[in-house]
């Protein structure tokens, strides 16, 4: 069963949220909060196994809150999908830097929402498909920037150096493994690798950290 708490200040959105989950076997939504505070307060106290953030909400915004449970070392199996209606790259940029494992508009199709906190569980990432485009233009786009060192950069072999960069370019596994002509199973282990190897906390984070590092 995969718990779920939804952070939204609009009583209607977390209804709607609620009855998405409720009607769909294998989920169960375990806390419901209004305002930021709140969403880490209740995070806590429950633990989900993923939390749907809003980013604009009263007291602190979504953003400090997810950066907060990303932070707290009691939540390590938590994972934060910000869902919102502002697609601005710094918003973007900022989920992602700050631990979220995606990023999802409002308008996103019921199913698609589902699926997505399955992948975030399973441990992918999940970014909508106009988000990953603003973020590989957003950063193919930018001058030259300082290379900011990843720990455990130096253990990665050149072939797991390639899966980095191509998760970094919007790669699933599988069209990863079509890339480098090897089983979708060996793309995975790649994946994996890498993450351990750079202390990711998921794929997205692998995403962050191969921009931050140059290999993307």
């Amino acid at each position: 069963m995969i718990t779920v708490l939804l952070a939204d200040d609009q009583d209607l959105v977390r209804f709607g949220l609620r009855a998405l989950f409720e009607a769909e076997e294998g989920f169960t939504v375990v806390a419901e909060a209004a305002d930021g505070l709140a969403a880490v307060e209740e995070t806590r106290r429950t633990r989900p196994d993923v939390v749907l953030m809003d980013i604009r909400m009263p007291g602190i915004d979504g953003l400090e809150a997810t950066r907060r449970i990303v932070a707290d070392p009691g939540l390590s199996g938590t994972r934060v999908i910000v869902l919102t209606t502002f697609e601005r790259d710094e918003y973007v940029f900022d989920a992602l830097r700050i631990g979220a494992s995606g990023f999802l508009l409002k308008d996103t199709k019921p199913a698609a929402l589902l699926e997505a906190v399955r992948t975030v569980v399973d441990g992918g990432a999940l970014l909508g498909p106009s988000v990953t485009r603003t973020v590989i233009r957003e950063f193919a786009g930018l001058a030259p920037r300082p290379v900011t060192p990843v720990p455990g950069l130096g253990q990665l072999t050149d072939r797991e150096r390639e899966v980095v960069t191509l998760v970094a370019q919007g790669l699933t596994n599988h069209e990863i493994a079509e890339r480098l002509f090897v089983s979708p199973a060996t793309a995975r282990t790649h994946v994996s690798r890498s993450m351990i190897k750079l202390g990711a906390r998921d794929r997205a984070q692998l995403v962050v950290f191969a921009f931050q590092s140059g290999l993307a």
